[in-house]
């Protein structure tokens, strides 16, 4: 037997196991991504039925459009989750996303039920709907690319720590508040950077 020919049966031996771990992986993926979806639209439809289950049981005072209004919450953001997953099988970008888009639902849902900066007809509450515009439109001009959208939630995240001294002026707590939101757009930033690492 030549060393030639041995040389080459390791050779494709050792290319047909990568192929296989590969294989593997991209297969982890698609599991991994499958159970996200499940958690996610599965969290949807609790997220739902929970205040539905307490207006029945209790005096919840929900009207029917707080149902609905709090139904197409949670379907925008589970379908930007959808979409998301479907962008890339990174888990560093998947997490990233979760991330983002768990962020924006919590500070709409906490804008429009109580207010974040007095009540929730404070005028003021508006700056924190731009933040979010803000992500939104980084997002579109990052196209979505992982570098791009660690820069994106970056500049959000600079964008939401700005909000904070404008919330000082009126509840010092909400300072507090404001910082959880930033370390969560900063935490994306990061997961989302992470992404762009694997790719390179």
């Amino acid at each position: 037997m030549s060393l030639t020919g041995g040389a080459g049966r390791v050779a494709a031996s050792f290319s047909k196991r990568g192929k296989a771990m590969t294989t593997v992986t991209e297969n982890d993926k698609e599991r991994i991504g499958r159970w996200l979806r499940i958690v996610v639209w599965g969290g949807a439809v609790f997220a739902w039925l929970t205040p539905l289950a307490a207006k029945l049981l209790t005096d919840l005072p929900w009207t029917t459009f707080d149902f609905v209004l709090w139904g197409a919450m949670l379907l925008v953001a589970a379908g930007v989750c959808e979409i998301g997953l479907r962008l890339s099988g990174a888990l560093a970008y998947r997490g990233g996303l979760l991330v983002a888009v768990g962020i924006s639902f919590l500070i709409v849902w906490s804008n429009l039920a109580v207010g974040i900066i007095g009540n929730e007809n404070n005028p003021l509450n508006q700056i924190f709907f731009g933040v979010i515009a803000i992500g939104i439109v980084g997002s579109f001009l990052a196209r979505f690319r992982p570098g791009g959208m660690a820069l994106a939630m970056a500049v959000t995240a600079a964008a939401q720590f700005g909000t904070a001294f404008v919330a000082l002026a009126y509840e010092h707590f909400v300072f507090v508040i404001v910082g959880v939101f930033t370390l969560g757009w900063l935490l994306a930033a990061w997961l989302f950077r992470e992404a762009a690492r694997g790719e390179g």
